[in-house]
């Protein structure tokens, strides 16, 4: 590499980053990079790399070009995609790309919500049971630094993380269960103490749980992400190759206006918002068999409307998938033929549609008339 100074990030002295002083030769130069990198084309979202937030710290430095590719493990012909839109310009010189991604990982999606409270970890098991049952090989990691409750709501309680030795260093086993692939900073935490970690140690935790963790071959990564957009949820978005995020938030204004605060991270990252899921919609009468929408409504298709992403499934309130969380049987497998399980399977349909093929419909979900 030249001796100049370092592409990816640019530090002081003391080793504190700071901003590249403006340059106009290079300001006009990155704006030519970004517009030959607008000319790539993800197939499956039918979008460019730039757009889809696939390229992220991107540096001109003199005559070189240094950037970040994030990609899933199918998508490695991206790079030599890149090579070939930027060869054309004629004053660089090398173009240096580090690829990011989560070996042996298709297709990485977070699960997010503006806050607690509104059923996001369970969204996020329910989904992975979904998918696991259209015959995808699922993983489900537990970002949750504050509250991680999938190991419990998978059935692992308390089983102890082994690390094992990988041809690219050790790395922590993901353990099993339901057919699902999951890890947890909950299983690394003493039972029923505070995961009380701040600044570089939670990055560092947080960067270890994204990068060594041997999931083996996956077509299908969901992270659970923390409510909000703290330094936990900023790191994961970041330094994780995901191609996309489903929103999840209930039905009255206090949510929705959460959700908006997060939908804006996304947005300066790059990463798209492929939908909206909104749970505890109704709930069904045991009587009458009729919908009341207890909470409110409209919420979730207020931010579908605003997103112009599609409200993927409305969630009844079921006092079952309560007590399926707490006996770590997902309820999609448990009881498939309910209401909530027959939401998540369209759910995983049509995600599957989207990721498993060409096609990029993701279909609302509904099962009120």
């Amino acid at each position: 590499m030249p001796s100049h100074q370092s592409p990816f990030r640019q530090t002081s002295l003391d080793g504190q980053e700071t901003p590249a002083l403006p340059d106009p030769i290079s300001e006009a130069r990155l704006q030519e990079v970004v517009h030959c990198l607008k000319q790539v084309i993800e197939p499956i979202l039918k979008n460019n790399i730039a757009s889809l937030g696939m390229v992220r710290n991107l540096r001109v430095v003199d005559d070189y070009i240094y950037l970040r590719l994030y990609i899933g493990s199918h998508q490695h012909n991206l790079q030599a995609e890149v090579y070939a839109a930027l060869s054309s310009l004629s004053w660089c010189k090398k173009t240096y790309i580090q690829l990011c991604t989560i070996p042996g990982v298709k297709t990485t999606l977070a699960i997010s919500s503006g806050k607690g409270g509104v059923g996001k970890s369970t969204t996020a098991v329910n989904l992975a049971a979904a998918l696991r049952l259209q015959g995808a090989k699922v993983g489900l990691l537990d970002a949750d630094v504050y509250g991680p409750n999938i190991p419990q709501m998978m059935g692992l309680g308390l089983a102890d993380v082994k690390v094992i030795d990988t041809p690219n260093g050790q790395k922590f086993l993901a353990l099993e269960a339901h057919g699902i692939k999951v890890m947890s900073v909950g299983l690394l935490a003493e039972p029923d103490h505070p995961l009380a970690w701040r600044g570089p140690v939670l990055h560092k935790i947080v960067t270890q749980f994204i990068h060594e963790v041997e999931w083996g071959e996956l077509d299908y990564l969901l992270i659970d992400l923390p409510p909000g957009t703290g330094d936990a949820q900023i790191t994961i978005v970041q330094e994780s190759p995901i191609c996309g995020v489903l929103l999840v938030t209930t039905p009255q204004q206090v949510a929705v206006s959460d959700v908006r605060r997060s939908i804006h991270m996304f947005r300066n990252v790059g990463v798209p918002v492929l939908g909206v899921i909104e749970n505890m919609s109704y709930l069904i009468c045991g009587h009458c068999g009729e919908p009341t929408p207890i909470f409110g409504s409209g919420g979730g298709q207020m931010l579908s409307d605003e997103l112009q992403a599609p409200l993927l499934g409305q969630v009844p309130i079921e006092p079952q998938i309560c007590i399926s969380g707490d006996t770590g049987q997902p309820m999609t497998i448990a009881d498939p033929a309910s209401t909530v399980s027959q939401v998540f399977v369209q759910v995983a349909t049509g995600l599957d549609e989207t990721f498993g093929s060409s096609t990029i419909e993701i279909k609302q979900v509904t099962l009120i008339s």
